[in-house]
């Protein structure tokens, strides 16, 4: 098929996680055979930070206004079927445009979920309107769970379905090379996530002196105190992020506090480090129990004291444990077989056909029972 997707950014990982869940996405659905054209708004700090500026698998192309996005009507009305993605600049008007335009369904592939639903309850449509949502043919969203009801419910959404993050298993993978950390995280700063790094990382910090630390990623602000033995990276481009994990004994996974409060919303993050049999620490939320088993392939903390037992024990099988079951149930070709499928269905039955897929929407398990 043809699929024009209009996403936050395809060419920089810098400062945001939508880059790296439409390549490995996007990749793995090209490697199906699908024809992509992906369409990014010129953003001056991607501009500057881009990491993949002629992908291979589809065809990147820039506009800098919604007036401009009328250069690719006509691919956009000959689509098989349209995405537009979260976080969208102009998001309203990009996705009533393309609602428009497209003669094929039009889907909306929410990366933000929670913080999309936060946003609508404030009346804040900055990406994203009530009037736009019965129009998506499937709302495609990052997080599962109860989610998925309320927005066919009280959104009306005509189908709301799970397409989590994934990895590209072939570029994460284990790697031999010497330890060079003993707890590592890789995250963007985020003032509702600083409290739970302090507690699950800054502060085992302090307490364990002689082991090694790091935080990588941009806008942490300049008055956090970083103990000695954390070690600071401004920005990990994405293909260096499986070295990362490698050199890693163990990773910390930290989630937004809407997502937490919104459960079932697993971080591309957990699937990179996995795939790469890296043991995961991670805060507590709804769902994750149906992603990794907390009794064999993940570390639940809700205290520092628990990091710091975690890290004076060793057990590297539960890194290749929590592997086996990212290739079984969460690899890119997994998820890019699932959105096949999905708007396969669709086409066939038309803009608002998603409607017929209800009845799995919400049965869904997408964990170690996975269908």
């Amino acid at each position: 098929m043809k699929l024009v997707v209009l996403g936050l950014s395809l060419s920089s990982s810098w400062g945001n996680g939508h880059a790296t869940t439409f390549r490995a996405l996007l990749s793995a659905f090209a490697g199906r055979g699908h024809d992509i054209l992906f369409l990014e708004r010129e953003q001056s700090w991607y501009t500057a930070n881009r990491d993949l500026a002629e992908p291979d698998f589809c065809k990147l192309c820039f506009y800098d206004s919604v007036s401009e996005l009328d250069r690719w009507r006509d691919a956009v009305a000959e689509a098989d079927a349209v995405i537009v993605g979260s976080y969208v600049p102009d998001g309203v008007e990009v996705g009533a445009w393309a609602q428009r335009t497209a003669r094929g369904p039009v889907c909306f592939y929410d990366i933000d979920t929670p913080v999309t639903l936060a946003k609508l309850a404030r009346q804040d449509f900055e990406y994203l309107s009530p009037q736009l949502i019965p129009g998506f043919a499937i709302y495609f969203s990052f997080t599962g769970g109860p989610t998925l009801d309320r927005l066919e419910r009280e959104f009306g959404s005509p189908c709301a379905r799970p397409l989590y993050c994934c990895v590209d298993t072939a570029l994460y993978h284990p790697t031999d090379v010497p330890h060079r950390w003993d707890l590592s995280y890789l995250g963007t700063y985020s003032p509702d996530r600083q409290p739970t790094l302090e507690r699950l990382l800054l502060n085992p910090a302090r307490a364990c002196p002689d082991l090694r630390f790091v935080v990588a990623g941009p806008q942490y602000p300049d008055d956090v105190e970083w103990p000695v033995n954390v070690e600071r990276i401004d920005h990990l481009p994405p293909a260096d992020h499986p070295a990362f994990y490698a050199a890693s004994r163990y990773t910390l996974n930290v989630t937004r506090a809407d997502m937490i409060a919104a459960g079932w919303s697993p971080s591309v993050r957990l699937f990179e480090a996995a795939a790469c049999a890296t043991p995961i620490i991670s805060d507590i939320w709804n769902g994750i129990e149906e992603i990794f088993d907390p009794a064999s392939e993940i570390v639940l903390a809700r205290s520092s004291t628990t990091v710091v037992e975690t890290l004076a024990e060793r057990d590297p099988a539960m890194g290749h444990r929590a592997r086996t079951t990212v290739l079984a149930y969460h690899s890119a070709e997994r998820r890019a077989e699932q959105l096949e499928q999905d708007l396969a269905d669709a086409i066939r039955n038309g803009r608002r056909a998603g409607a017929g897929l209800n009845a799995t929407a919400t049965s869904q398990r997408v964990g170690n029972n996975a269908p």
